[in-house]
């Protein structure tokens, strides 16, 4: 049961004092009225059946209040309840934009454009969900909180440049960030997917942490290492002008994204051009739209008019009773 205007249940504390009051004045013995010298004869003579309930009429109109109140406070119970199934995802996105995502393994643009592509499709196909944006290098930042707004969120990917954060991969932070956001949510339908080239080198706290935490809410992390199997001959990228090659996953990166999805429950996937992070993002796509069971309440019923009626009914009771057995005289 609930209350429509519980706000309006403080005005219970009126007949609460005037039953207090009631209370003291039947420990009081009758006021005096009128003296009459000569029935004083009749003072030892105990008071008639009809003197105890003087104060009954009162009672009942304290008891008529507290019902009324409670019927403008307006109970209800749940009338049309159902259960729902709902395949609506909480799902975090983690975006790494150092300095490495700037190579061009990934033709025809570099790792982080061919990132940004295929994860605004994904979320575009997310109709329904709740999305949202951390990106990350050298820290963390939320670019956009979970939103059904899908449309938006491809906007804020599109922003998405490197060298808005100093550079480095922090990926525990990162986590730590997402997990901030899906933290209140229902965890079986909270997820982060997180895509990164490179293995965590700064940042607080560590991704084994993090995923430790994840883990503990039971949130999911799918890991996604985007890196093409031999990078040497990719040198056009801005920041390989020195001589040296596109930093690529090694088995021993594979491993700690690995660990940390097995971890937490979630998968680990290795993107190796970007039709591959296409196939993988829609592989994605079922693995989280399980269903999820809602109850949920169509309509209340209304309970005022069972408060009402015999709050009607007392008060006409009570002056029924005080206009005659229990009237008194002034």
């Amino acid at each position: 049961m609930r209350f429509a205007d519980p706000w309006l249940l403080l005005l219970l504390v009126i007949p609460a004092a005037l039953a207090i009051r009631l209370t003291l004045r039947r420990r009081e013995p009758p006021p005096e009225r009128l003296g009459f010298p000569a029935l004083a004869f009749l003072a030892a003579e105990p008071p008639p059946p009809r003197a105890r309930w003087r104060l009954l009429p009162d009672g009942l109109r304290i008891v008529a209040l507290a019902l009324l109140i409670l019927a403008l406070a307006r109970p209800q119970v749940p009338h049309d309840v159902r259960e729902v199934k709902s395949k609506a995802r909480n799902l975090m996105l983690a975006l790494d934009i150092s300095s490495s995502m700037k190579a061009t393994d990934f033709k025809p643009g570099n790792r982080l454009e061919v990132a940004r592509q295929v994860v605004g499709d994904f979320a575009r196909r997310r109709q329904g969900d709740l999305l949202g944006l951390v990106i990350f290098a050298g820290r963390s930042f939320l670019q956009a909180p979970l939103t059904p707004d899908t449309e938006l969120l491809g906007e804020m990917l599109q922003r998405v440049e490197i060298g808005q954060l100093p550079d480095g991969t922090a990926i525990g932070t990162a986590l730590a960030l997402c997990l901030s956001q899906l933290k209140d949510l229902p965890n079986r339908a909270s997820a982060i997917v997180l895509i990164t080239d490179g293995a965590n080198n700064t940042g607080s706290p560590g991704p084994f942490v993090a995923a430790e935490a994840a883990r503990a809410i039971g949130v999911r992390i799918h890991t996604i290492g985007v890196s093409a199997p031999d990078t040497t001959g990719f040198n056009d990228g801005f920041i390989w002008r020195q001589g040296r090659t596109p930093d690529r996953l090694t088995s021993s990166d594979e491993r700690v994204l690995r660990r940390i999805a097995e971890r937490s429950g979630g998968e680990y996937f290795r993107a190796t051009d970007p039709e591959a992070l296409e196939h993988i993002m829609e592989k994605l796509d079922p693995l989280e739209r399980q269903e999820v069971t809602i109850n949920q309440t169509r309509d209340y019923r209304e309970l005022f008019p069972w408060l009402l009626a015999p709050a009607l009914a007392l008060l006409a009771a009570a002056l029924a009773l005080r206009g005659g057995r229990l009237r008194t005289l002034p």
